[in-house]
């Protein structure tokens, strides 16, 4: 089903620690609004889609933001490499590094953990596709904070497409959204 390439979707290269934004950046990858609950609920609602079609608009945008979660992942690693101890205190990574040492774990920003209560599916097209269209909004204004926070290049090159790629599922959703409702009014 999947081709994996070993190569990030969009290359990451940080070259300066900053463990801020890199506490800050966590919640793209295990928040609410993140990428991993986003391929999550995509992959999951794909089976309930009318038509193959929808199921693999599912299949594709979800296993994109698998990618997503790859390139988050990089930032997160490579904004922390060599970070000391005293360092990572400072940061208030203190917690997480009580529980995790330096390994990455799905949290939001404020550390808490990821949880599957963050997607949601109904089995109903119409409104799956709709929660769907708000996800891809609410991980773009995630995106545009963030970029708020950081004056790395480094950093803001990757948020850009991540924010970029959002706007795109977006407009994919709401294609297949219209089509659906125009195709099967009365029927959902």
């Amino acid at each position: 089903m999947w081709k994996y390439i070993k190569t990030l979707e969009y290359p990451v290269n940080i070259k300066k620690k900053d463990l801020r934004i890199a506490k800050y950046l966590v919640t793209q990858y295990g928040g609410s609004n993140g990428e991993l609950a986003a391929a999550f609920r995509y992959l999951n609602q794909r089976y309930t889609m009318p038509d193959d079609k929808g199921k693999a608009l599912l299949t594709d945008i979800g296993t994109e933001e698998l990618a997503h979660v790859e390139i988050i992942s990089t930032m997160i690693y490579q904004l922390m490499k060599d970070a000391t101890l005293d360092e990572l205190k400072k940061a208030g990574l203190d917690t997480h590094y009580a529980e995790h040492g330096r390994a990455l774990y799905p949290t939001d920003a404020n550390g808490v953990p990821f949880t599957i209560a963050y997607f949601a599916t109904t089995g109903d097209p119409l409104a799956d596709i709709s929660e769907d269209m708000a996800a891809e909004q609410k991980a773009r204004a995630v995106y545009e904070n963030l970029l708020d926070l950081t004056d790395d290049p480094d950093v803001i090159g990757p948020l850009l497409f991540l924010r970029q790629r959002e706007i795109i599922h977006f407009t994919r959703f709401k294609e297949l959204y219209n089509e659906y409702k125009k195709k099967y009014k009365n029927k959902m």
